[in-house]
């Protein structure tokens, strides 16, 4: 049902562009806006339904993992003003919650996204990441971090 409430929304906002008749990304955006809502009058069983809560949550996700890279970014340039003898760069053995192979994966590109830090390995049992973090004053207020703004929120989108 959400696949096809998916294409539906799809199709509809490409009718958008044709009925409209300006195909441009923006206009592609608010026929897809328009269609959610539309669709989301006239589903019965919304509750029901996951794609209502879904898509948006995907949305809200995007602008908060675009959020933390700001920060970071700035944080990363706060740093790089530090000179070299006060920055503590660690390697961090980050216990993961992420089981498959997919949530592992989108787990590690968000990590490394973010400025000054870079995972290193996966153990093997897939139980553990290494993690290198250019400036880590405490462990465990990292791990903490990336736990609740990371793993958890991708885990909740991805289960």
């Amino acid at each position: 049902m959400t696949k096809s409430l998916f294409l539906s929304n799809i199709l509809l906002a490409v009718v958008w562009l044709f009925a409209t008749g300006t195909l441009t990304e923006e206009n592609f955006v608010f026929g897809f806006l328009i269609s959610f809502g539309i669709l989301w009058i006239i589903t019965v069983n919304r509750k029901d339904n996951k794609y209502f809560t879904i898509l948006p949550n995907v949305v809200l996700f995007l602008f908060y993992i675009l959020w933390k890279i700001v920060l970071a970014n700035l944080q990363t340039v706060k740093e790089s003003l530090y000179s070299k003898s006060k920055l503590s760069p660690a390697i961090i053995k980050f216990p993961l919650e992420a089981e498959s192979n997919l949530e592992i994966t989108f787990l590690a590109n968000l990590i490394c996204l973010t400025p000054g830090t870079m995972v290193l390995d996966v153990s093997d049992d897939k139980k553990v990441m290494y993690v290198h973090v250019i400036h880590c004053e405490d462990n465990k207020s990292f791990i903490q971090g990336v736990k609740k703004d990371f793993e958890k929120r991708l885990l909740e989108l991805m289960r």
